[in-house]
């Protein structure tokens, strides 16, 4: 009873809770923030992972300005029913070259963490032309006009905000914000760009500068290199560059 009596003297001191309540906050904050001064980087390093290709990247572009976060989440919570449903819980290296990050918090359609390599690229191509066909109850919109929309390197067409810069560019402004891409990625942007789409092209200087693990085919199954091949190689790599049957945590963080 005294230890409510003496709440009492706070929840009626105005000036009392005011300064009671900004040393909690004040305490919480110290306690949150400082430990990352001390530590050199917040992002546990994950073999695997690597930046975006200027093809996958054009499709994030595409992604964005087509509004698709707003109805799909990209993470999945570390919870029993997320993890039987999606996969292995999402780790924070995955979303390290994301700018912005694609966590989201409402899910109108599935989370697409773990979409990349679940369906076949002509599974993505009936889902994008008429999304009912393939999920009688979606209400996602018909994105069809993505395969008539067609990119050259310059990816001119991606989305306004982009204005006239070429894929070039976007990735050096990615750099600009610490995404790894070096003066050699940025240079072979074009034609990495063109390579990845196309399996008859030489892409060896595509797996040298991104890896083994980058998907090369005709994503669409058209000629030339549409919006629709850009946003289903960027699909088809979500969740697909960490092998989780050999990841292990880092205790030690």
């Amino acid at each position: 009873m005294a230890i409510l009596e003496k709440h009492k003297v706070l929840e009626k001191n105005i000036t009392l809770l005011t300064i009671f309540a900004f040393l909690a906050v004040t305490i919480g904050g110290i306690v949150q923030i400082v430990p990352l001064f001390y530590l050199d980087n917040t992002i546990e390093k994950v073999e695997g992972m690597r930046p975006y290709t200027p093809l996958e990247l054009a499709g994030k572009e595409v992604y964005l300005r087509e509004g698709c976060y707003v109805c799909h989440s990209q993470m999945v919570r570390p919870m029993r029913d997320e993890v039987e449903r999606y996969g292995h819980y999402s780790l924070a290296a995955e979303s390290q070259y994301d700018h912005p990050f694609q966590w989201g918090s409402k899910r109108t359609g599935p989370d697409l963490a773990r979409v990349g390599g679940r369906y076949s690229d002509e599974w993505h191509v009936d889902h994008l032309r008429n999304p009912q066909s393939v999920v009688p109850e979606s209400v996602m919109p018909k994105y069809g006009y993505l395969e008539r929309r067609m990119l050259d390197a310059n990816v001119r067409k991606v989305s306004g905000m982009i204005g006239t810069n070429g894929i070039g560019e976007i990735m050096a402004a990615n750099a600009l914000v610490g995404v790894p891409y070096t003066s050699d990625m940025i240079e072979a942007a074009r034609a990495d760009f063109v390579a990845q789409a196309d399996p008859d092209a030489d892409t060896d200087g595509l797996l040298e500068r991104y890896g083994d693990n980058v998907n090369i085919r005709n994503f669409d199954g058209q000629p030339g290199v549409s919006e629709a091949d850009a946003l289903i190689a960027y699909l088809q790599m979500l969740g697909t560059l960490v092998d989780f049957s050999t990841f292990t945590p880092d205790a030690s963080r």
